[in-house]
């Protein structure tokens, strides 16, 4: 199932030293730390690294106790990253481990989501003898690249 936010927030608070049993949350912090987390999210998958986590139309639209969809190899770097993101709202310093940790999560899931993209020869190229016997055009030239919709791994696009 993964995940909630909820639980992703109290994890980053905790690796900052507000842990439950000491201090407990406002429903505004709670708030607050939500669109951080939407954010965070939002940006990452702007570059590239599509989690699957839900990212709302508006701050309104989002849900503490919703599930993340977050697969539990990037649970670390989620609220590794996030902790990075709240300390300094409430005055605290990032222990050295934390921020390299971060940064090695981050990177782990980055590594696991980007694949290099296909090279695609131009059109220019010639075709060669070896490749005009089964070519119907008759071209002496290979076909212009194809330029693929990139949609990400988290949706479909369907024409209906």
């Amino acid at each position: 199932m993964g995940w909630s936010k909820r639980q992703f927030i109290s994890q980053a608070m905790e690796e900052i030293g507000l842990a439950s049993y000491v201090f407990d949350l406002q429903p505004e912090q709670l708030e607050s730390a939500m669109r951080r987390l939407d954010a965070m999210m939002a940006e990452w998958n702007g570059r590239g690294l599509r989690l699957g986590y839900p990212i709302p139309g508006s701050p309104q639209d989002s849900d503490l106790d919703e599930a993340s969809g977050v697969p539990d190899n990037a649970n670390e770097a989620v609220y590794l990253n996030l902790a990075l993101r709240l300390a300094p709202s409430y005055g605290k310093q990032v222990a050295s481990q934390t921020m390299s940790a971060a940064a090695r999560a981050l990177s782990t899931v980055s590594l696991r989501l980007t694949t290099p993209p296909k090279m695609q020869l131009p059109g220019t190229m010639p075709a060669g003898a070896g490749n005009k016997p089964w070519r119907n055009d008759d071209s002496p030239f290979l076909p212009a690249p194809s330029v693929p919709l990139d949609a990400g791994d988290d949706g479909e696009i369907s024409f209906d």
